[in-house]
């Protein structure tokens, strides 16, 4: 007679938020009827684990240490192409010989005025660009300094190219070397930049003037000016 008001019986009551079978109480709130089996409310399932096996295939995917080769090989590869082409490499400066020259005589001052117009090769072993900053050059007579020239901002050279830059130097021979043929020391050195990285090429030339009268000189033309290499 007093089972309407006893618990229902063979209910269990769950924690909330934890069975949910659609079974509602009013007082006990949402239950699950012995018998019948788990049931998870859909909110805990995104929070269940699964345990899987340590010998599971799925943990040891068949391609692993192929996919671990290939990309230590790919890195490798890129790594040494970088370094084989981003490895500086020389700049050849090639003195060609003198261009022109022209001569012009001072008679007051009894002065030579010498301008000589040489050529130089340089050539860009890099496989990326490089900018001739600047080329200097000077003519030396004995331990005298007879002539100076500086070219600025010259030109760019592009990777395995060649270029040729004419230079001249006017050089002022005094009165006691007018009538004396000698050797005179042409000096030249050349600044490149690359990567912010700044490069100097130097050389050094003793060449043979002898100055006879004014005189315009093409190189091979001239029989009164010379400008030749010293045998060695």
């Amino acid at each position: 007679p007093n089972s309407a008001a006893a618990p229902r019986s063979g209910a269990v009551a769950p924690p909330p938020s934890t069975w949910d079978c659609g079974l509602r109480d009013p007082v006990l709130g949402p239950f699950c009827a012995e018998g019948a089996g788990d049931c998870a409310t859909p909110r805990q399932e995104n929070q269940l684990v699964a345990l899987i096996p340590y010998s599971d295939q799925r943990l040891r995917p068949r391609r692993t240490k192929l996919y671990v080769m290939a990309s230590v090989f790919v890195c490798l590869l890129l790594s040494g192409l970088a370094v084989f082409f981003l490895f500086p490499r020389s700049i050849d400066v090639k003195y060609i010989g003198v261009k022109s020259a022209y001569v012009s005589y001072d008679v007051q001052k009894r002065m030579i005025y010498l301008n000589i117009t040489n050529t130089l090769n340089i050539t860009n072993n890099n496989y990326y660009s490089v900018e001739v900053e600047n080329i200097t050059a000077q003519v030396q007579f004995s331990k005298t300094v007879i002539g100076k020239a500086r070219l600025n901002n010259i030109t760019n050279i592009g990777p395995l190219d060649m270029k040729q830059i004419d230079y001249t130097v006017p050089t002022v021979i005094a009165e006691e070397m007018i009538f004396l043929p000698t050797y005179f020391i042409f000096r030249v050195t050349v600044t490149t930049t690359y990567f912010g990285h700044s490069e100097q090429i130097s050389q050094e030339r003793y060449q043979y003037v002898d100055c006879g009268r004014n005189t315009t000189y093409q190189l091979g033309q001239s029989e009164y000016l010379n400008v030749l290499q010293p045998q060695q």
